[in-house]
């Protein structure tokens, strides 16, 4: 059964160890920011940086494991149908970020759509760790210049990450309207959970 995110607000989920969530880009070209964060201790979560370190590339491809903060196997990308653009450099826009691009500090946000999820489950997180941006098309540009693109992926092109921990995930259909991160339009998502899909 497929749960619905509504363009430009979050939701959150529990996934025991094994579990395979599927991220659905219904209409497609939106992105979703997402972050795991361990059921037991919510101080250990899915990091960009650290797995980035073990890929040695700045995307992941299916097969490759999302580390957590301490290095720890967090999550693992097991399918993906979208022709594979994602971000893991990119922070999450918040309200100084729309700030800065438009003046309006009350424009919907991917930090505010987490800090409300994570509330609702009695969860703070003392940071917020950067996303892994499903679906982002962030260029990487001679001379290493980043330059924001509209999504390439397809209306019902899907990711699947399984859970190696159980875990808490959140997921925030991105708002972004201003620049062309989910082509000037926000659009819902949908998520699926399966047991034990995926096996890599």
């Amino acid at each position: 059964m497929h749960q619905v995110i509504a363009a430009r607000s979050g939701r959150a989920l529990r996934m025991a160890c094994g579990e395979t969530v599927r991220v659905i880009n219904v209409h497609g070209r939106q992105v979703v920011d997402t972050w795991a964060f361990c059921a037991d201790d919510p101080a250990e979560f899915m990091s960009m940086e650290h797995s980035r370190t073990s890929w040695l590339r700045a995307n992941p491809v299916v097969g490759d494991i999302l580390l957590s903060n301490l290095r720890c196997p967090i999550a693992r990308l097991v399918a993906d149908t979208s022709p594979g653009v994602h971000d893991t450099l990119i922070a999450a826009c918040d309200t100084a970020r729309y700030a800065q691009l438009s003046g309006d500090a009350g424009h919907a946000n991917c930090v505010d759509n987490l800090q409300a999820c994570l509330a609702q489950l009695g969860i703070s997180a003392a940071r917020v760790p950067a996303p892994l941006n499903l679906f982002m098309n962030v260029a990487i540009l001679e001379g290493g210049r980043l330059e924001f693109r509209a999504p390439v992926c397809e209306p019902g092109d899907y990711v699947d990450l399984r859970a190696e921990r159980d875990l808490i995930m959140v997921f925030s259909a991105c708002p972004q309207d201003i620049l062309p991160v989910n082509d000037l339009q926000p659009r819902d998502v949908a998520i699926q959970v399966f047991e034990h899909v995926g096996r890599a």
